[in-house]
């Protein structure tokens, strides 16, 4: 019987149709939930998104090796071919397979844990955009915009006009940082992680002097609070 070259659709369909945070868990990653998207404990510049795609932020301008489907993922980051993707993927969701096709043995191996160095990204000369969002969009308050801009964590990046949030230590060392787009979409903004943050820490106020502790979704969810109850003394904390 003749070697298959190619693939129905339907094999196709059922191999981009497999869970990539179970491919990911059964390569060996350990694969955590961040808001809408997942990432992975070895390589947090990882985003899978509905189980099904990915994007790799720490590689944004490398085409072909910046994201995709499962079969990108099992490309990259196994080293198959597409063919072998593809009937990987396929005996992995149990597929029974007609014609002959013969895996070579293929050694799935994890990539070393990327260790990116956590550099904030560049202020922009003023946090124009930052207020014009916080303000007009989220009907913060300047009292409060002010306060978190003058208490550092809070600025404007100069690429993109994205609002970086920052996690600092009991030190004011900075640990961790979220951005947030200001040039929503059709309901739609660009959120991510900046590579190599620590994530035992996320947004937060912080006051030694304060015995108690609130705890919230989101960072603006966090300012809003802090704007309407004009508390800027309790300690706070955003899970993302």
């Amino acid at each position: 019987m003749e070697e298959r070259n190619s693939f129905t659709n339907e094999e196709l369909a059922i191999a981009k149709s497999v869970d990539l945070t179970v491919v990911a868990e059964n390569l060996g990653y350990t694969v955590r939930k961040i808001g809408n998207y997942y990432t992975l404990k070895e390589m947090d510049s990882i985003r899978i998104y509905d189980r099904r795609s990915w994007f790799r932020w720490s590689q944004e301008y490398k085409k072909g090796e910046n994201g995709g489907s499962q079969i990108d993922f099992l490309r990259v980051f196994v080293g198959m071919d597409v063919k072998e993707a593809v009937f990987w993927l396929l005996d992995f969701a149990g597929y029974h397979r007609t014609g002959d096709w013969k895996a070579k043995e293929v050694i799935v191996k994890k990539k070393e844990m990327e260790r990116k160095p956590f550099l904030l990204p560049k202020a922009a000369p003023d946090n124009r955009y930052l207020y014009r969002y916080l303000m007009e969009e989220r009907h913060l308050s300047k009292e409060a915009v002010d306060w978190f801009v003058r208490a550092g964590l809070i600025y404007e990046e100069s690429r993109y006009h994205n609002i970086v949030f920052k996690g600092n230590d009991k030190s004011g060392v900075t640990r961790f940082a979220s951005m947030r787009g200001v040039f929503d979409r059709n309901g739609n903004c660009f959120k991510c992680d900046v590579a190599g943050n620590d994530k035992n820490y996320g947004f937060n106020v912080w006051d030694m002097g304060s015995n108690e502790i609130a705890v919230f979704e989101g960072a603006i969810d966090l300012m809003s609070y802090t704007d309407m109850y004009h508390d800027f003394e309790t300690n706070k904390l955003a899970l993302v």
